[in-house]
């Protein structure tokens, strides 16, 4: 059993990173489709403003803290929350798909991005097995879903950015059967090598965030002031606990 806790009315899941995995497993054993969701200070401020977001991350079968905003907001509460970064459980879940032999699916990026992704993993793992691939650029969501059902991945990354793939995966939830499914944002772009990631130590220091910024200064926007504005609210909402 994992224990939920709420923070300023969105649940966050306190567990290890192997409790995930083992959750997400496990719901591929079962025959079960499982929603992951990464949450971060901004997609919170975002689902404040926005119910339908909102309802997708109420039930969502796992929300793991992912980013520094999110482990400090938690500490606010007194407590002691791993941060699980969706870059890092993504990756586990494609080795986990080698492993195991599951089929598969990659949803999102640039064309020249996620085509160098697959045959990046084609050359790393022998035995992947990739069911479907795609671009995040498309016409027809309805044809891009009714292919992806067709396909019958078991594991789905979708990067397309939120709230965006959380919608997309919210509809597949009722199309798939056995499918764990995370929302992945820029991460095909690490993989694949367009983008370096935060060397190991501003990593372990939770500045992974910062290191991005400095790199892509258009994500300044982004962040600020929205996690100021967050970490306020976090505070406010520890002394009503």
């Amino acid at each position: 059993m994992k224990k939920r806790v709420c923070l300023q009315s969105f649940p966050v899941d306190i567990l290890t990173y192997q409790n995930a995995l083992d959750f997400s497993m496990s719901a591929v054993d079962n025959g079960e489709n499982f929603q992951i969701i990464t949450i971060n200070p901004e997609m919170i401020e975002c689902a404040k403003k926005n119910k339908d977001f909102a309802n997708i991350i109420q039930h969502a079968e796992l929300v793991v803290a992912d980013g520094v905003g999110i482990k400090i907001a938690l500490k606010l509460k007194g407590v002691n929350q791993e941060r699980i970064g969706g870059v890092d459980l993504s990756r586990s879940l494609i080795e986990l798909c080698a492993k195991n032999g599951l089929r598969l699916g990659l949803l999102g990026a640039k064309e020249e991005v996620i085509s160098t992704l697959v045959d990046k993993l084609k050359s790393e793992f022998e035995n992947i097995n990739i069911v479907f691939s795609h671009n995040g650029y498309f016409d027809d969501e309805n044809v891009l879903l009714s292919q992806i059902k067709d396909a019958r991945p078991q594991v789905l990354l979708c990067a397309l950015g939120s709230p965006k793939q959380e919608f997309i995966i919210h509809r597949l939830k009722e199309m798939l059967q056995g499918c764990v499914m995370i929302g992945v944002g820029g991460s095909f772009d690490v993989f694949a090598g367009f983008v370096q990631r935060a060397p190991i130590i501003w990593q372990k220091l939770g500045l992974e965030w910062l290191y991005r910024v400095i790199k892509q200064p258009q994500r300044f926007k982004r962040i600020f002031p929205t996690l100021p504005i967050f970490l306020f609210e976090s505070i406010i909402d520890s002394v009503r606990k």
